[in-house]
């Protein structure tokens, strides 16, 4: 039987987990009326095709096939990933380290790639990073002219040393150069504008001069250099953002190739802003243009000074690395600025062409060590998350995963990409990202394709006569209607409701099934479906209800004792409970004492249910546990059974609530397992003479009381077993207290040996001489004796 109970639990959970998660299946609950549509809520959910299909179409792949949906039926598109264009990278050793032009290297491998995204399925893919040896470098030097005399003589012997220096890295350097000062802030009288340095002299004051184009002739660079002067300003913050802007976004007049760009930042001073242009009247945004004319730039009182925020987003897009070769005193404030500007990097100047050089070879070794990945700006719904492996087995994931540092020439590191699409991001429409490290010329194309229909959306036929007489395409196995139809066959006008979901007023609320998933929705109203069994029917606006899904006992619909109705089971008269297996009838819980439970418990579905502890028993009338359950039955036993007793003149009215049985001895009584809820007694009758009988319910609730015929004598005491065992305690206390008082003593004396022993060896005295003797002669001395005769 437990066995049974067991087995129906297990199947009912079953049943209730399979329907639980019908109930939360996103694919059903979606309700997707395409194939398109099903495709996009997650990337588990499949399309049955087949024509004729009754149940839900969008569902998991292994749900349709168990429905009956064939292998062929199933529109299940994956996404993929496809390498377009896989250039190995540049390996000198390999290709003999001839020169090799710059669209010839390769540090990032590989160059293209196809991505087809379903909703919710990521693609994944990785992408191979290797510094190259002897890879070409622009590099421009901004210095700022406002009485940098020193500053100067040391950029006038750099070009030579420079070229020098980098055939370490490369052979292939171009170089320029460009000074900058200030807006035209200063005093307007024509003598200051000539000479701000007067009496000494200088150069007239400027915003932004490109001096030298980006190239290889080193002399050429140390003459155009050797010509300059320096200049004067009022204020000490100069126009460095302005100049860095310029420089930067004239790609076409400064010369910048697709190599790595350098723009080596030089100054003493601070810098300023936008909004501090206010200062002079100018309000304008800088507009990041290039405005440039024969090598000048001409619009320095018109545009303000560009933002932080703007200059860092010119040199990211310009694939420029900034150097800032600044003073001491100012190297903390650019320090902060190089946090905010991704491949930057400060030095401090010094009064050394050397060390200024030894500056820009070090912040560069700095800088392309290090790689950090961008992508460019990402379409609605689409997300990426990088994982990069770097030297020595590191792997960093989140913001990390982007960048990898203290990487070397000939170092080759990898970065795994992830790209997600959510949805049918920009309408289905192509779109292309782009990865690229930054500070470095080379990106990686990405080309998104966006999975918004199934392949059999192609094959749709327009005006079916499947879809209510041409109302409507038939696609993927449904029709998809034409403006102003509704339905599943487009059979409904969509003049008839108020919304352009007709299924809408099917469902009992939002996430529900059609119909309860047990009939169809004919213009909003549901039909039920039919039962092979006529008497089993649904029923209800919903087809929420049936009258063959109650709970049953016994296996049998509501216990046999009443009906179902929406699943629910109306119980007959003195029946209820859930299966209406649960009878009403108390007659089966009344007590002997015709109280219902004995007073103490309830009845349930025909049942005690004991509501005091003590008690027990169909009727809670057992009390096994009570000190006075024999007292309470010895009056009526003893007159019975002995005609005496305190009730022998009340013996039949009071005493003919159980049968009773004699036996001979107290031995004849039934043991205790024989009967349930027994109990034996022993009482004393007023003779003093022990009488003994037992006391039992039997299933039928019928007590039986058996009693001994045989009446036992009380025996006195045996006195002399007493008197012998007190004596014999009496003598052994007195014995023990005398060897505990000896242990004592013994323990003293030794200790007071060992005392004695220990001040004998510790006595300090001559042993020629008697220690108690004392002389009789005694010697006073004279005070006033002083020793003379």
């Amino acid at each position: 039987m437990d066995m049974k109970v067991l087995l129906i639990s297990v199947l009912l959970g079953f049943v209730s987990h399979v329907r639980s998660k019908s109930d939360t299946n996103i694919c059903i609950s979606a309700n997707a009326k395409t194939c398109g549509e099903c495709i996009q809520i997650e990337p588990q959910c499949a399309w049955c095709k087949d024509p004729g299909f009754k149940h839900s179409r969008c569902d998991d792949r292994d749900s349709l096939e168990k429905v009956g949906c064939t292998p062929l039926g199933i529109e299940n598109p994956r996404g993929t990933v496809t390498i377009d264009k896989n250039k190995p990278v540049t390996n000198r050793k390999v290709d003999g380290g001839q020169n090799l032009r710059p669209d010839e290297i390769t540090q990032i491998q590989p160059q293209k790639l196809t991505l087809n995204l379903r909703s919710g399925e990521s693609q994944k893919f990785t992408l191979k990073f290797k510094r190259a040896e002897d890879y070409p470098i622009d590099l421009y030097f901004l210095m700022d002219l406002s009485d940098m005399q020193t500053n100067l003589e040391n950029v006038k012997n750099l070009g030579t040393k420079l070229a020098r220096e980098m055939q370490h890295i490369t052979k292939d350097l171009r170089i320029g150069f460009g000074s900058f000062l200030e807006k035209p802030f200063n005093p307007v009288t024509p003598t200051y504008q000539k000479n701000p340095c007067f009496p000494n002299n200088c150069t007239a004051p400027f915003s932004y001069i490109n001096v030298l184009n980006l190239t290889d002739d080193t002399a050429l660079f140390t003459q155009e250099v050797s010509k300059q002067k320096t200049s004067g300003n009022l204020d000490s913050p100069k126009a460095r953002f302005q100049a860095v802007m310029q420089a930067a976004v004239c790609t076409e007049v400064i010369g910048w190739r697709n190599v790595t760009r350098l723009l080596v930042f030089s100054t003493d001073a601070g810098f300023h802003f936008a909004g501090d242009g206010k200062l002079g009247g100018i309000v304008r945004p800088n507009d990041g243009k290039c405005h440039l004319e024969n090598n000048m730039y001409t619009m320095s009182n018109y545009f303000d000074y560009p933002s932080i925020s703007q200059l860092v987003d010119t040199l990211s897009d310009n694939n420029i690395q900034t150097i800032f070769a600044v003073t001491q005193q100012f190297r903390d404030l650019y320090q902060e600025l190089s946090a905010q500007i991704p491949k930057s990097a400060v030095g401090t100047l010094s009064t050394s062409s050397s060390d200024v050089i030894k500056l820009i070879i070090d912040a560069y070794n700095s800088l392309s060590s290090e790689v950090i990945l961008e992508n460019s700006r990402l379409p609605e719904g689409v997300s990426i998350s990088y994982i990069s492996h770097c030297k020595n087995g590191v792997s960093e994931k989140g913001e990390n995963g982007r960048k990898c540092s203290n990487i070397s020439i000939g170092d080759e590191v990898m970065f795994d990409i992830e790209i997600t699409a959510k949805g049918c991001p920009s309408k289905g429409k192509s779109q292309t990202l782009k990865i690229k490290p930054l500070g470095f010329s080379e990106e990686v194309e990405i080309v998104l394709n966006f999975i918004c229909e199934c392949e059999c959306h192609k094959e749709g036929i327009p005006n079916s006569p499947e879809c209510s007489d041409g109302n409507g395409t038939l696609e993927c196995g449904a029709c998809r209607c034409n403006e102003g139809r509704l339905g599943r066959f487009c059979e409904c006008s969509r003049d008839e409701f108020l919304t352009d979901d007709p299924d809408a007023n099917c469902r009992m609320d939002m996430g529900t099934d059609i119909c309860s998933n047990n009939g169809e929705c004919v213009c909003g109203m549901c039909e039920c479906k039919k039962r092979d069994n006529p008497e089993e029917r649904y029923s209800g606006k919903f087809c929420e209800c049936d009258n063959f899904n109650c709970d049953r006992s016994n296996n049998r619909l509501c216990g046999g004792h009443g009906r179902c109705e929406c699943r629910k089971c109306i119980c007959d008269p003195n029946y209820t409970g859930s299966a209406c297996d649960c009878s009403l009838d108390t007659s089966t819980c009344m007590a002997s004492n015709k109280q219902i439970c004995n007073g103490r418990g309830i009845c349930v579905c025909g049942m005690c249910r004991c509501t005091d502890s003590k008690f027990q028993g169909p009727t809670c009338e057992i009390c096994p546990t009570c000190p006075g359950v024999c007292t309470v039955h010895k009056d009526c036993v003893q007159c019975r059974a002995f005609g005496s007793g305190d009730k022998k003149d009340t013996c039949e009215k009071e005493c003919t609530n159980f049968d009773l049985i004699m036996v001979k001895k107290k031995e004849e009584l039934p043991p205790p397992n024989e009967q349930p809820y027994i109990n034996h007694c022993k009482e004393r009758d007023a003779n003093d003479y022990w009488f003994f009988f037992t006391y039992a319910t039997r299933n039928d609730n019928t007590v039986v009381v058996h009693v001994a015929e045989e009446l036992e004598c009380p025996s006195g005491p045996d006195i002399i077993p007493i008197v012998a065992g007190v004596v014999t305690g009496i003598v052994l206390i007195g014995l023990a207290l005398l060897l505990i008082w000896k242990l004592l003593m013994i323990i003293h004396d030794r200790r007071e040996f060992t005392k004695f022993e220990k001040e004998k060896m510790n006595a300090k005295w001559d042993t020629g001489e008697n220690p108690i003797y004392k002389s009789a002669v005694t010697t006073v001395v004279n005070p006033k004796y002083e020793g003379k005769l």
